[in-house]
């Protein structure tokens, strides 16, 4: 029996609505625009000048916007997409959704995100694009994808939805393609559901932005076959307060994450890159060979630490892909490792010293 007084509460993440989010939303309601208007074209020019990046196109969530990215970009039928398996699983659902073949390669062992070694070596003459995730706010390897892209002519997709304000060097996600992030409550910002779409170019941004108002750029002539993907007012007054925060949590989530790599002892913390910005998302780390760590995020969880696993089963293993032609046979041994043995820890910004101190010595101790 664990007493009741030596645990803590800590959940994996803690979504913040303070009172200007709160006013922020009444302004709108008793304005009477309640759907997509002002507020939504305010954060969108704000979102996108925050990552440095010429145009932002918000949407009702980050599926949507991974969908419509796909879509702007002329991709379906007959063409593939390389995808990781290690990653939420709208990543690879977005592509079978425009009727496009999800194609996945493994993952770099030190950040989770996609190996644009394993990339290369599953491109076929079927392959439209690549999409790497930033994985728990760790940007991919951007320039070697970039060039990847380049050296053979294919589109190169961003899912950003966990890298709000990642970048390498002064390149912010959303600057390297057309980038995807999500908004939803326990991200690094929320508008409580959303998504925003980043691109420099001009004609993808057209495009977006006709799809996600039913193909209309005009009303009532639909020029493209488009969808209500479309923000509301309401969660944009919410993003635009966030939006403002975001810099401080950012800092914060980098300061905890630095603490807990710093002391923790037993388990293998997480890597940030020279010149990169981990925007820490999750801060995830590996248990050692011979470790059960599901026994170990239960034990943690007994003492009222929300420790979770983000991702317990790779895409290509869940029911859905199984009973598809051409992914019983995948092999992905990185990937199949991750799974295995990463778990990861509260990094929240709402984090206090004691909590943080408290995470240390549990996991020093149970792991």
């Amino acid at each position: 029996m664990i007493p009741a007084e030596k645990v803590m509460n800590i959940g994996i993440a803690k979504p913040f609505i303070g009172d200007e989010e709160k006013q922020a939303v009444m302004e709108v309601l008793n304005s009477g625009q309640l759907a997509q208007g002002p507020r939504v074209k305010a954060f969108e020019e704000q979102f996108a000048a925050y990552h440095h990046v010429k145009h932002g196109i918000a949407v009702n969530n980050g599926t949507t916007a991974l969908i419509a990215s796909l879509m702007a970009h002329d991709i379906g039928p007959g063409d593939e997409v390389i995808v990781p398996a290690f990653t939420f699983f709208a990543t690879a659902a977005s592509v079978l959704a425009v009727g496009a073949k999800p194609v996945f390669a493994d993952i770099e062992a030190d950040t989770f995100c996609l190996s644009p070694e394993a990339a290369e070596a599953v491109i076929t003459p079927q392959t439209k694009a690549i999409m790497p995730v930033h994985l728990y706010g760790h940007l991919a390897d951007m320039p070697r994808f970039q060039a990847l892209c380049e050296r053979h002519h294919l589109i190169l997709l961003e899912d950003a939805a966990q890298a709000h304000g990642a970048c390498i060097g002064d390149q912010y996600a959303g600057t390297w393609g057309t980038a995807s992030f999500s908004f939803y409550p326990t991200k690094n910002m929320t508008t409580s559901e959303g998504g925003m779409i980043l691109t420099n170019d001009d004609e993808i941004a057209r495009q977006l932005r006709m799809i996600r108002n039913q193909g209309m750029n005009t009303q009532y002539y639909h020029e493209v076959l488009g969808y209500n993907f479309r923000m509301t007012d309401l969660s944009a007054a919410i993003g635009l307060v966030q939006l403002q925060r975001l810099p401080e949590w950012t800092d914060r989530r980098i300061e905890n994450a630095d603490f807990l790599s710093e002391t923790l002892r037993t388990v293998t913390t997480p890597v940030t890159r020279p010149d990169h910005r981990h925007v820490f998302h999750q801060y995830t780390v590996r248990v050692t060979e011979g470790v059960d760590r599901d026994a170990a995020v239960k034990r943690l969880n007994e003492r009222g630490i929300g420790a979770r696993v983000y991702y317990p089963r790779p895409i290509h293993q869940q029911p859905v892909f199984q009973k598809l032609d051409g992914y019983a046979d995948v092999t992905l041994p990185e990937t199949d490792r991750a799974t295995q043995q990463v778990f990861s820890l509260p990094v929240h910004p709402l984090l206090t010293d004691e909590e943080r101190e408290y995470i240390v010595h549990e996991v020093n101790t149970l792991c």
